[in-house]
């Protein structure tokens, strides 16, 4: 009997006979891989676990642990869950039903939105499929039978996917009572699925386009255990308690408003005075390590973005252009042909570069009104957004101090565990291929040398050029896409940007984009969430409350709040008459650090009875030592490995 040699990850080399499958593989392996194996990795390619490996090949069995083992396992869920709606709702037609971040969801064309009373039923429906066990196996047809099949079905949305299609042959995937088509992989049989959840229901509209019909999504999420949907279910309960549009309410931080308009932000005082110190930190330390910080305008001429290549790739995230004295001006959308512009103004040598220029710019994109969320998803926001010029042979160098840079920043905001994505070259990228492998190169130099571990997310690379993106953990799990380095060698070939080399040559420079918080409104909502509001000392809006037990104690507190303000001490003295009760209270639901609680005891002896949110009382100190202690806590902001530069 032929064999085929298979190679392992871990290097180890088996032979197996031909038409082997990775269900077969796994069993040879340990029976509990095979009873977790959930699809098969060959040659780079995910295939089912029955899938015979006709020759030699590379093997990888993945499970529920694997990031594209969840992915086929969600998929699958989504599966289960269509037939069930169709099961439950004769009729339905179906759209698409995708996995996400954490579940899948599915969009069916229905009468009616579901209602919680729906979800159950299609829950108890989907129960029954996972009770079967049944098999999901896959069958080939020609692109044409497909249509008919689905024109014979009323399966619009299936129809138009397959016109788009140019395969001449698509897969089907069958399970239960259930065909859908499907490019696949699925998991062996459904009963692997051992605990799920319909977690909400929403309109949509059809590929995310307002001008199609508004459809019906399901979410849901499921498990091989009970226990990882428990956990879920409880990160899920936390992840409201701490949803930012909440507490942007609660604490006064920030408003969105219709009379202004979807997506654009009005910060409050107490959102302001957070703001402001990111902000001052964010130039204080740029200034400190090196950069330049400049300001460009909110507009420019059509010109600018028709040169830089905007209009014809990012038009659709763009405003309508305005006309100005007879000429055509376009609210900007991003900050590059700006700094490029600046770069332009005069003739630079080998010895000026690098040049790091930062600016806090505030940018404005159409977004979709389906995908506006509080301050995650807006049109208008502030960029912390920076350009380095560098020379060929100095990309690798500042491709690394970016990295380390960026680490300091994002350690500071108390962020320190990192899921690091190197995005490839896309299908409508522009530039030469042999230019994008150089950049690809250098950017995984940078990171190799760094030792930041990463994943390749290939065709995700910006339009110009391949990119590193770095999402930060929150404190409960989730994973949040935050600092972006973007390397260009587009911008400056259009631009004609020179420098003079070291033998009084012209030569064209690499160009480096760069945001680090992504966005100050989309990163504070992240702040808000990570923290629950309960921001550290040194963000907080108000970081001490002096609460006077009576109206005779006010002075006092005053002339405390006085001294507090002039160490630069965010104070506020509570002289309400009201019961210190409701005072203490008050400070905790706002969520104020340090409270400070004066009466006759405390006037006597110059002290401060200290009270700290969510931890209680501190015991009573001098004035002078508890302002201290505070500046040292205000000062750390956890940077004690702060890197000078």
């Amino acid at each position: 009997m032929s064999q085929v040699n298979i190679k392992f990850p871990d290097g180890s080399v088996k032979d197996f006979a031909v038409g082997t499958t990775g269900l077969e593989i796994a069993l040879s392996i340990s029976p509990r891989l095979a009873k977790e194996a959930i699809v098969v990795r060959v040659n780079g390619e995910l295939r089912d676990l029955c899938y015979p490996i006709p020759r030699d090949a590379e093997v990888e069995i993945l499970t529920f642990n694997d990031p594209d083992g969840k992915k086929v396992f969600w998929h699958s869920s989504s599966h289960i869950m269509a037939q069930a709606v169709q099961e439950v709702f004769p009729g339905v037609k179906l759209a698409i039903g995708p996995p996400i971040d954490e579940g899948w969801y599915y969009d069916f064309e229905v009468d009616h939105p579901f209602t919680p009373e729906d979800l159950e039923k299609i829950e108890n429906k989907m129960a029954e499929i996972i009770a079967e066990d049944a098999p999901f196996h896959c069958e080939h047809k020609s692109r044409q039978d497909a249509l008919d099949f689905y024109r014979q079905h009323k399966g619009d949305y299936k129809v138009e996917l397959l016109e788009e299609m140019a395969d001449d042959t698509v897969t089907f995937y069958y399970d239960s009572r259930f065909v859908d088509l499907c490019r696949g992989p699925h998991i062996p049989s459904t009963g692997i699925i051992k605990a799920f959840k319909l977690i909400a229901s929403s309109g949509a509209y059809w590929r995310g386009d307002e001008k199609n019909k508004m459809l019906q999504r399901i979410y849901g999420v499921s498990y091989p255990k009970k226990a990882m949907l428990e956990a879920y279910l409880t990160r899920l309960e936390e992840a409201k308690k701490r949803d930012h549009r909440l507490l942007g309410k609660q604490l006064e931080l920030f408003t969105i408003n219709e009379e202004v308009g979807a997506g654009l932000v009005l910060w409050m005082p107490r959102g302001a005075r957070i703001r402001n110190e990111m902000e001052n930190f964010w130039r204080e330390e740029h200034l400190k390590y090196g950069y330049e910080l400049v300001y460009s305008p909110h507009i420019a001429n059509l010109d600018l973005w028709n040169r830089s290549g905007h209009t014809g790739f990012y038009a659709e995230n763009m405003y309508q252009p305005v006309e100005i004295d007879d000429r055509k001006f376009q609210l900007k959308p991003m900050n590059c042909p700006f700094h490029i512009s600046m770069y332009k103004s005069r003739l630079w040598s080998y010895r000026d570069l690098p040049l790091r220029w930062a600016e806090l710019g505030t940018v404005y994109r159409y977004e979709k009104p389906g995908v506006l969320h509080g301050l995650m998803r807006v049109r208008g926001f502030t960029q912390d957004d920076a350009h380095h010029f560098v020379t060929p042979e100095g990309m690798e160098a500042e491709l690394v101090w970016l990295l380390d840079f960026c680490a300091h920043i994002l350690r500071s905001f108390g962020f320190t565990d990192y899921k690091i994505f190197l995005s490839t070259r896309p299908e409508d990228a522009i530039g030469e291929p042999g230019d994008w492998v150089k950049a690809e190169n250098g950017l995984r130099q940078a990171l190799d040398k760094i030792g930041f571990k990463y994943d390749v997310d290939e065709g995700a690379g910006a339009f110009y050029g391949p990119k590193i993106d770095i999402n930060i953990m929150d404190a409960i799990g989730r994973n949040w896409q935050c600092s972006t380095i973007q390397f260009d060698f587009s911008m400056p070939e259009r631009f004609d940007l020179h420098y003079i080399d070291a033998n009084g040559r012209q030569q064209r420079p690499y160009m480096i984009h760069r945001a680090l918080l992504g966005s100050i409104e989309r990163f504070f909502g992240v702040l808000i969430e990570n923290y629950a509001g309960n921001f550290p000392l040194w963000l907080a809006p108000m970081q001490v409350k002096v609460l006077p037990i009576t109206d005779s104690f006010n002075d006092y507190g005053r002339r405390v709040v006085e001294k507090l303000k002039a160490r630069r001490i965010r104070a506020e003295l509570d002289e309400r008459s009201e019961k210190i009760g409701a005072k203490i209270r008050d400070a905790e639901l706002m969520k104020v650090p340090y409270m400070f609680i004066v009466g006759a005891k405390e006037v006597e002896s110059d002290k401060v009875a200290v009270r700290k949110h969510g931890h209680g009382d501190q015991g009573s100190l001098a004035v002078e030592e508890i302002i201290e202690r505070l500046l040292e806590e205000i000062e750390s902001k956890g940077l004690e490995n702060k890197k000078e530069s």
